[in-house]
């Protein structure tokens, strides 16, 4: 059987902006270059440009030989691990890309490998072609099979280059890989990124007592309800937020519906995001519980497993629950930025998770009433803390 590689690759400059891709078909027993293609799509993100010129390389295979194999070679970490099947396709914009994809070859005829960027220049040079002839406002696209003469010296030599580095060992593209994960991260998109709120105060808030989802469910104060005019104003300054969600208690709704009235979106609830149930402890001080409950309170502090006296919750079960609501958000969000208005134990929880931080961490950051945090989710599953407990906007 025939073996091809396929070397693609697409840019956005922008993202999204004018965005063109390029690929090539190369003949893996020679490692000579036997087709190229590359198109300027127009205004796209870098995501689908690389979905684009996948596709368009996989069909120049398959009209070279429909029954060959082939390897294809990305520097898309996000292309090359979802077409695997290591990662879901979550973006509605690329599921039928990619399940186009998925039918131009038998699916198991197909093996995809992620390369440096260093080594993909072939398909680079094509989709850089592309977005240059888009930016003279040309609607460009160019095919050329090995029959045809190069374009120029450079494209020549660039040619030259990929079939010595198809030539490699797969020990050594393996090194040059892992070289070049430190130097040059792949392109993973526009993350989901949840803009973390903490409700406005309550009457309960400046006592410092346990406030729960198994409490009296107190409403905001005359000062939250001015925490959370502030917080709209700020947010509304930023237009930023696409959507709200918020924890299904009376403080997080009323917080979230000011906010929501003042950019014009909906509220969604999410009862992953509820507070923390403190069983008995519900309403008393800290001071209180610790008069009462010692031997319970001190078991809570040094355990994640410990629940609150009377069957409240542990800190591990609303970990459990909150990871489960992050990953809903994140599944329906990607490339969005929504507002989350929870509270103060599943705020900090999200932080602990994000930056892969123990339980113990949880009592060693502060979270003040309408103070907005922000954590970006990354399609590898990564995620980057921007920013923690801001409150300037309520001076």
């Amino acid at each position: 059987m025939r073996e091809f590689i396929v070397e693609a690759d697409g840019g956005s400059r922008g993202n999204p902006g004018p965005a063109g891709y390029g690929a090539v078909v190369i003949d893996a027993a020679t490692g000579q270059p036997l087709a190229e293609v590359a198109e300027y799509i127009g205004i796209a993100t870098n995501n689908v440009a690389e979905y684009r010129g996948l596709l368009a390389g996989l069909r120049a295979a398959r009209e070279l030989d429909p029954s060959a194999s082939v390897r294809v070679r990305m520097d898309s970490k996000l292309v090359v691990e979802q077409m695997s099947g290591r990662w879901q396709v979550k973006h509605p914009g690329i599921r039928p890309l990619a399940a186009e994809a998925s039918r131009v070859f038998p699916p198991d005829r197909v093996t995809y490998e992620w390369i440096p960027r260093a080594q993909n220049k072939h398909a680079d040079r094509l989709a850089n072609e592309a977005m240059d002839a888009g930016k003279r406002g040309e609607q460009w696209s160019a095919s050329r099979s090995s029959a045809e003469p190069a374009a120029s010296a450079e494209a020549s030599a660039e040619s030259a280059e990929s079939a010595e580095s198809v030539a490699k060992a797969d020990a050594d593209v393996r090194a040059a890989r892992n070289v070049a994960a430190v130097a040059a991260a792949p392109d993973l998109g526009v993350p989901a990124t949840l803009v973390l709120l903490r409700h406005g105060e309550t009457p309960l808030t400046p006592q410092k007592r346990f406030s729960g989802s198994g409490g009296s469910d107190p409403g905001l104060s005359e000062a939250g309800r001015t925490q959370a005019e502030r917080v709209a104003g700020a947010l509304m300054a930023r237009g930023t937020v696409q959507d709200i969600v918020s924890s299904p208690l009376a403080r997080c709704r009323e917080t979230a519906g000011i906010i929501a009235a003042r950019l014009g979106l909906d509220v969604r609830v999410e009862d992953g995001l509820r507070e923390t149930d403190f069983g008995a402890w519900e309403g008393l001080t800290f001071g209180e519980v610790r008069e009462r409950y010692a031997e319970d309170l001190t078991a809570w502090l040094g355990s994640a497993e410990a629940e609150p006296t009377g069957g409240g919750e542990s800190f591990e079960a609303v970990a459990r629950r909150v990871a489960t609501a992050r990953d809903t958000l994140i599944a329906t969000h990607t490339g969005r930025t929504v507002l989350v208005v929870s509270h103060v134990t599943p705020i900090k929880t999200l932080v602990r998770l994000a930056l892969g931080a123990p339980p113990e961490s949880l009592f060693r950051m502060e979270l003040s009433a309408a103070s907005l945090s922000v954590i970006a989710y990354y399609a590898d599953g990564n995620a980057s803390l921007r920013l923690l407990n801001d409150t300037s906007h309520l001076r």
